[in-house]
């Protein structure tokens, strides 16, 4: 795993597999949010990432897309997926994501 820990370097990843994510786990990445996106990451803070899956996308694709975003970017995920978001937090969370 590299050591990628710095926002415009996660974010800069992303973009670069966002093809490949879309075709292995039916998914496209929306942003960061959270510590990441507010610059108050600390040493391990995981980095939560937006995501919009798409039709026909699984249980199965959240798992593996998680996987390979922790072994591409070389830090914990936390994904949340655009459709879960609960009422009371999607408010903050669509304000303070950095989009990709």
């Amino acid at each position: 795993m590299q050591d990628s820990k710095s926002l415009p370097k996660i974010l800069a990843i992303l973009r670069q597999l966002q093809d490949e994510i879309r075709q292995k786990y039916r998914a496209e990445i929306v942003g960061v949010f959270g510590s990441y996106a507010r610059d108050e990451a600390r040493q391990h803070s995981d980095v939560d990432i937006l995501v919009r899956f798409l039709e026909g996308a699984s249980l199965f694709d959240l798992v593996g897309l998680a996987e390979f975003l922790e072994e591409n970017l070389g830090i914990k995920v936390d994904i949340v997926s655009e459709r879960a978001i609960r009422s009371e937090l999607q408010e903050r969370i669509l304000s303070e994501v950095v989009r990709i």
